[in-house]
């Protein structure tokens, strides 16, 4: 027995879309593949096609024609990558055109036919396709399976200081009680108040997030509380507040650092008392929701500042999940990356699958002052403008290739003077970009942000050779 033989009986039995407008050829196919056992459903237009890949799948397999007499099989080959991206497909075509081969290709086809074609062909092409298909199937569920070991909900990370977030969150969601949720900017504060409204018995009802920092205090309190037709001039008709869209749900005040002490106040009366006065009311309301605060601030400072009520930080600092910053959860970067390259790769069309070591280097060694929002931009702008599949240092921002850090100025040796210095961080900047670009100077203007002419400019000036 052949090799090519070996495959065809190896192979279980797959179930196979074949999409031809040809009954010959359809019927040829169903009898050549159903005598090796695999189950074959024949549509004879894209449309029919389509309604059955979408309704009666899983599939194995997808043989399709170039020529459609509603569509180009091009066409319907784009909407599988994008649906079932798992599904090998083998384009088909009464052609031998070298044009619709590559073009197929490029879109993702696994391999290609032309009629008229040979049955062991076929036979061999599927056998192979279908394991293509398995194996996509087994990597995607692998892939699920150290997702779960290394997320908690929609937050990344396996770090151990990350392991001790995702059990006090599990700890503190089946309660009623506040949570303060502390953290620099760009840590996660709101992903994590979402995971504890998810896992508490409120996950069915409203979550509802205040963005007190971006609200002047008047609105701020017509946004949170709502007010009775005629409240005030122009007040035609009465208002729902955040508080009363909440109720039965999960209410969080993100950057509560920036509440007003009038808005303080009233939302102590909501946590102690379950209840608040919309302007204009003379009858108080009940209301049942659960308050979480996020702040970026240490509200202890503030109350000893005198700029935070001192019952309201201990009604809301119950429990509190302090969020660490990216530099001291460094081994969760690389697990970032992937996941922030597969979320813009998707978005953007690209095929971006990871970062130069280099790159990478240069990541777990920056500080990250952003947090994982800095990290997730850096990423995001790298997957635009990247025109390849594996971020290169050209793609990073300026802040990461710095390798030369600014010096002090008690540092610098007698009768240096200030030009003198500027000169040369100035050189050392264009000769780090140079050395890592080959010296094709347009990518290291890229870069410097600098136009080419600028920086050949500089060159000249500062005698550099490149």
């Amino acid at each position: 027995m052949t090799n090519k033989e070996e495959t065809v009986k190896s192979v279980e039995p797959a179930r196979i879309v074949v999409i031809d407008d040809e009954p010959v050829v359809a019927d040829v196919l169903r009898g050549v593949l159903g005598r090796d056992g695999h189950e074959v459903h024949v549509a004879a237009d894209a449309a029919s096609g389509r309604a059955v890949l979408e309704s009666e799948g899983p599939w194995d397999v997808c043989l399709l024609d170039v020529m459609l007499p509603d569509a180009d099989g091009l066409e319907v080959l784009k909407w599988v990558r994008r649906n079932l991206p798992d599904l090998a497909v083998v384009m088909i075509t009464a052609f031998a055109s070298v044009q619709n081969a590559v073009s197929a290709m490029k879109l993702g086809a696994f391999h290609y036919l032309t009629k008229p074609f040979k049955n062991d062909e076929v036979r061999l092409l599927v056998a192979q396709a279908s394991q293509t298909t398995r194996l996509r199937m087994e990597n995607k569920d692998l892939r699920r399976a150290l997702e779960q070991r290394t997320r908690f909900e929609k937050i990344i990370g396996k770090s151990k200081p990350m392991q001790d977030v995702y059990r006090l969150i599990e700890q503190v969601a089946p309660s009623r009680s506040t949570v303060l949720i502390c953290g620099e900017s760009g840590t996660g504060k709101e992903l994590v108040a979402q995971a504890i409204h998810r896992r508490s018995a409120r996950a069915d009802h409203p979550f509802v997030v205040v963005t007190s920092h971006s609200i002047p205090t008047e609105l701020l309190d017509d946004n949170l509380f709502g007010h009775t037709r005629g409240a005030f001039t122009g007040a035609n008709a009465a208002k729902q507040g955040l508080v009363e869209v909440a109720d039965g749900g999960t209410l969080l005040f993100d950057e509560i650092s920036t509440v007003s002490p009038e808005v303080q106040a009233k939302l102590l009366r909501v946590i102690q008392e379950k209840e608040f006065l919309p302007l204009g009311a003379v009858e108080s309301r009940r209301v049942d929701v659960r308050i979480l605060a996020a702040t970026n601030e240490d509200l202890r400072t503030l109350v000893d500042a005198g700029r935070f009520r001192e019952d309201l930080y201990y009604r809301l600092n119950v429990i509190r999940v302090a969020l660490p910053p990216l530099r001291e959860r460094l081994p969760d970067i690389p697990l970032l990356v992937e996941h922030f390259l597969r979320r813009y790769s998707e978005e953007n069309d690209k095929t971006v699958g990871g970062v130069s070591s280099e790159v990478m280097e240069r990541l777990m060694a920056h500080d990250w002052p952003g947090n994982v929002r800095e990290l997730e931009n850096v990423l995001e702008r790298g997957v635009v403008l990247s025109r390849g599949d594996e971020l290169g240092l050209d793609l990073l921002p300026m802040e990461l290739l710095q390798g030369t850090s600014v010096p002090d100025a008690a540092d610098l040796p007698q009768g240096v003077r200030f030009y003198d210095a500027v000169a040369r961080y100035e050189r050392a900047l264009i000769e780090s970009a140079l050395r890592q670009t080959g010296g094709v100077q347009k990518q290291a203007a890229e870069i410097l942000g600098l136009k080419p002419t600028t920086l050949n400019e500089k060159i000249k000036r500062l005698g550099i050779t490149p």
